[in-house]
């Protein structure tokens, strides 16, 4: 019998754990230090206490579920595989080249991201493909002996082979994988009509090099954990969050990590729209911050926003143009520099900045007690009494107060602030980075945050949520159960996704119907093949384009209806056209031929969802655990205020702030004024004042 569901969350500082008791409907959860030098290790010690402390027999878990930022962290601190490329030709620089457009045109001295590729492990073999895919001049296939051999004599352990037009005929890049492969059967290949067989050869270009980058290391780690996870007897299937907020199985992560970048953040998202559907939200602000990064993600309707084009590893977070452009679908969100780990400081100018550097997990925040000697944001947080050492973390660190004290007091000294003043400071300046990124997310998406409630999950998002929120104008923050592991519990959420896609250039008048149906329906078989291997056999098909106007020199991404196409589909895909055209831009497209450049299939099964059992009631009749000093703006300084432990409170009750709430994984902050109550799906929902202090 199986009746448990376990979802493991690998973050920059924490590693969560949620087993999920299907037949109590409860969970059993576990925030633990991530292990950077051994990543699994932190998965397994998590794993141990639940199953050792519950004495739960590891064959009853049915499924595991797992997302990790690994492998994102990997092209942030260039630590993947010693990676080559090879290419058409004359295109050997094409990834230096890129759009040959700055991202800071007034910034003489702007940094172009690091290549994963050096340019002397970038080889050049003689071939050509032309756009319509016919063959301009044959492979060379005696040149690829040579290059193997200069592979092997560099120590290359991954190779990306990107052709030009490979997206329309692939046959030069498999026959030089096959060729490549047999000569050096131990290094990983990843060809660019696997990964991303769309046009625009830069942009095909880096999300092939990345995914080459991070091959051998997904490799070796997802092999290492599902062995050690057997040693445990727990036999149930590994499944991988996708960035697109779907799950796959191993082979496929194997083949394409590259589509694992941005799973972390894409569960937490997951979590927040679960959360908005209980409590009959339409727009919701999902907000997850962790220990070293933020997320934010705008969810209209009951499904985060996808898409199919983000960059990775920017060397200046917000500037566009300086990361790697990675062509993958992807739940849209921002991630910003600030989490619990953000280190405080002085800059140059003598001003305070917070992050976008992260004390990370080692050695972590002072107050974390494993070496840390420059004050974080968690630091201000404890100074600040928003955070509490007793039951911190569950109690797998025991708080260093004096140590968090004593690192804050030597930044005041030297901002000439005192100690408390410049606690609220490093607090506020990490709200106002997070809000200024928001309010532009939310422009650009020509919306209102005033129209939005703020979903706050994440270890440290409760506690910045509440002066978050003022800062954006936003009346109402739901805070969930469990808050500090919600991306792990969003990954007992997802249902099993595919994403497919191939180069389709065709004009609408002049279509040959019966061949665009056939690409559609070998997009949908392959599809189909990967979903039947995660373990379902049904799925929800959903078409989309890459369409755009004659002469236009970028597409929109199109929901289809439902297929077979035929001659009388034209009307239909271009209605639909229009209305994508109309929703991006609010107008009508010009009266111009429309033209497609690829096709996409999108296929989904729910995999069986949790329920909770709210009907529960906790032992303990009085929420408040106690009372302890904190500071709040309104006030100007520190007042007694109410401790309350989140497990003991029941659904109905109402509360008013100033109060913390607490639990295990995070602490939720609410301000004086501030009013909250448990409500029927078991959220604490908090309403602030209609007339705060401070101007948002």
């Amino acid at each position: 019998m199986t009746r448990y569901a376990l979802g493991i969350d690998i973050g920059g500082t924490f590693t969560d754990v949620v087993l999920f008791d299907k037949e109590q409907g409860r969970r059993l959860t576990r925030k633990t230090l991530t292990t950077p030098g051994d990543p699994a290790e932190a998965v397994l010690q998590a794993v141990d206490q639940v199953l050792g402390e519950e004495s739960i027999p590891p064959a009853e878990i049915e499924r595991v579920v797992h997302a990790t930022t690994l492998f994102t962290n990997a092209l942030i601190e260039r630590k993947g595989a010693r990676t080559a490329l090879l290419t058409t030709e004359g295109f050997r620089d094409s990834l230096e080249i890129g759009r040959e457009r700055k991202y800071d045109l007034y910034d003489l001295a702007a940094k172009k991201p690091r290549q994963l590729a050096p340019r002397d492990l970038r080889f050049e073999v003689d071939e050509r493909m032309l756009a319509d895919g016919t063959v301009h001049r044959p492979l060379d296939t005696g040149r690829l002996d040579q290059i193997a051999k200069d592979l092997e004599n560099a120590d290359v352990s991954s190779l990306a082979i990107v052709f030009l037009h490979s997206y329309r005929n692939d046959s030069h890049e498999r026959a030089a994988g096959e060729r490549i492969s047999e000569l050096l059967p131990e290094l990983a290949v990843s060809l660019s009509s696997d990964v991303a067989p769309e046009i625009r050869e830069f942009e095909r270009a880096s999300t092939t090099v990345a995914n080459a980058y991070i091959k051998p290391l997904a490799r070796d780690y997802l092999d290492a954990l599902n062995e050690r996870l057997s040693a445990r007897e727990i036999t149930a299937p590994l499944l991988l969050m996708l960035s697109s907020g779907g799950l796959t199985h191993v082979g496929e992560v194997r083949r394409s990590p590259v589509q694992m970048l941005e799973s972390g953040p894409a569960a937490g998202a997951l979590a927040a729209a679960d959360i908005g559907r209980a409590e009959g939200l339409d727009h919701v602000l999902a907000f997850d911050m962790g220990g070293t990064t933020a997320k934010l993600c705008l969810i209209d309707g009951e499904e985060p926003e996808i898409a199919y084009r983000f960059e990775a590893a920017r060397e200046i977070r917000f500037a566009e143009g300086s990361g790697l452009p990675i062509r993958i679908s992807a739940v849209e969100l921002i991630e910003i520099g600030a989490g619990g780990g953000s280190i405080a400081r002085l800059d140059g100018l003598g001003l305070l900045k917070a992050g976008p550097d992260s004390a990370g997990a080692v050695p972590g925040p002072v107050a974390y007690g494993r070496g840390g000697e420059l004050p974080t944001v968690t630091d201000a947080d404890f100074a600040l009494g928003y955070l509490g050492a007793k039951g911190f973390a569950g109690g797998a660190i025991d708080v260093d107060l004096a140590g968090c004290h004593a690192a804050l007091d030597t930044l005041a000294g030297q901002a000439g602030l005192s100690p408390q003043k410049l606690a609220w400071g490093v607090h506020d300046l990490v709200n106002e980075n997070m809000a200024s990124a928001a309010r532009v997310h939310i422009a650009e998406k020509g919306r209102d945050p005033r129209n939005y409630t703020l979903v706050a999950t994440g270890g440290a998002g409760p506690v910045h949520a509440y002066y978050l929120a003022r800062k954006l104008g936003i009346k109402r923050v739901v805070c969930p159960r469990n808050a500090g592991v919600a991306s792990a519990l969003g990954l007992l959420l997802a249902p099993a996704r595919v994403d497919r896609t191939a180069a389709f250039a065709a004009e609408m008048d002049a279509m040959d119907w019966p061949v665009l149906e056939a690409a559609y329906q070998a997009l949908e078989d392959e599809a189909r093949q990967v979903i039947a291997d995660t373990g379902k056999d049904q799925a929800r098909v959903q078409r989309l384009a890459d369409m755009r106007n004659v002469g236009q020199g970028f597409e929109l991404v199109v929901n289809l209806p439902p297929g077979p196409y035929h001659q009388g589909s034209g009307k239909l895909l271009q209605e639909a056209y229009a209305q994508a055209y109309q929703t991006h831009f609010t107008r009508q497209p010009p009266n111009v031929p429309i033209a497609m450049a690829a096709i996409r299939v999108r296929l989904t099964a729910p995999l069986e969802q949790i329920v909770d059992d709210l009907a529960q009631r906790p032992d303990q009749p009085n929420p408040q655990t106690g009372i302890r000093d904190v500071y709040f703006p309104e006030t100007d300084g520190a007042v007694e205020t109410a401790v309350l432990d989140r497990a003991a409170m029941t659904i109905g009750e109402n509360f008013t702030g100033p109060a913390v709430v607490e639990e295990a994984e995070s602490t939720m902050v609410i301000g004086p004024g501030g009013r909250f109550h448990v409500s029927d799906s078991g959220n604490l929902v908090i309403e602030l004042p209609e007339e705060p202090e401070e101007n948002p």
